[in-house]
């Protein structure tokens, strides 16, 4: 099987790409290397025979076009979307270009490459999209493959909309689709925009850690590699035309979750012990969800698979993974917007 893997330069893009070549899987990743792209991320792979990559847009429809022909892939996990919520309030138009233009394209491409090969049965167009399709949750209750959608920021909008596509290309032209949703990815490699990355390194330089509002937002965490480990089941064993949803099961408020981090840094970095002393509430971001929580019990059951990795030994690795490969985070501090509140025009 060649696999095309679309993002696999990006943060959880990345880790599946890693997964799968280290399992003898034939992998194509295709990434266009906008801002959060980083080709370092794949490089325990990068000269494995069975590896192979090619930039390309996903706006560009020719540029897919010539990627199937050339390389005739049996399946794709589609991976690469605009995903900073704080950059889609500041800048919207992106996001929908990439997640839902980007996906139709995809879609078609891969449908006409499908039809093309004889509509082969074992062939599969893997969605990989967010909780944040379902909108917020109250103090109770879990998002299912079942629960209705409410995005309420403009990524999550568009990554609603790349949802509906792949149903839709399903239903109407019985493409082979599988759609998953996943709560927030941490872990290595996570670019430094967004909360454990931006707490870890102000942290270690001493500077303001933001909280928005109280920091009582509730997200559930899930480790990264178990998050690809999932991806890859659900390719090989999913039920077509199926979603399934994929979380940590390890909820925290934001402002247990940047004291933790500075508890782990207080312990390994204690020159700038208490870390926890440089927490700041800053304004919340507009339209902040309240809380996210995945149940996750279909892909357990159904598939049996079930994360392996405790938030807190998550977190314990994710610190020390920053602390030990400065020459991975040090020149991405440069690009742009890292550092800067964003999300503010509204």
């Amino acid at each position: 099987m060649t696999l095309l893997v679309t993002g696999g330069a990006g943060f959880i893009g990345s880790a599946v790409v890693r997964q799968a070549v280290a399992a003898g899987r034939d992998v194509l990743n295709l990434d266009a290397l906008t801002y959060a792209a980083c080709p370092e991320n794949v490089a325990p792979v990068a000269e494995a025979p069975n590896y192979a990559f090619v930039e390309a847009d996903l706006r560009d429809r020719a540029a897919l076009d010539r990627v199937f022909a050339e390389h005739a892939p049996d399946a794709v996990m589609h991976l690469a979307a605009e995903s900073h919520v704080d950059r889609s309030i500041d800048g919207p138009s992106a996001f929908v270009e990439t997640n839902v233009t980007g996906t139709f394209n995809l879609l078609e491409a891969a449908r006409d490459h499908w039809i093309a090969r004889g509509r082969p049965e074992a062939f599969r167009f893997h969605h990989i999209s967010t909780d944040e399709v379902f909108g917020s949750l109250g103090p109770d209750g879990h998002f299912t493959e079942e629960t209705p959608y409410d995005p309420r920021s403009p990524y999550s909008a568009s990554k609603a909309a790349s949802d509906h596509l792949v149903r839709a290309w399903h239903e109407t032209y019985g493409l082979p689709i599988l759609l998953t949703n996943c709560s927030n990815n941490y872990g290595p490699y996570h670019f430094p925009e967004k909360l454990i990355p931006v707490t870890i390194l102000n942290a270690i330089h001493g500077r303001s850690i933001p909280i928005y509002g109280a920091g009582e937002n509730v997200r559930d965490w899930l480790f990264v590699e178990d998050h690809a480990t999932a991806l890859l089941t659900v390719l090989d064993r999913g039920t077509v035309g199926r979603s399934y949803n994929i979380g940590g099961n390890a909820e925290a408020r934001n402002i247990d979750l940047v004291r933790a981090i500075c508890a782990i840094l207080d312990r390994l970095r204690p020159g700038g012990a208490p870390h926890a002393d440089l927490i700041t509430f800053v304004a919340d971001r507009p339209g902040h969800d309240a809380r996210y929580a995945i149940d996750a019990s279909r892909i357990r059951d159904e598939l049996g698979w079930r994360p392996s990795v405790t938030l807190e030994d998550g977190l314990e690795r994710t610190v020390r993974w920053y602390l030990e490969n400065e020459a991975w985070w040090r020149p991405l501090l440069d690009r742009q917007g890292v550092g800067d509140r964003l999300g503010v025009r509204a």
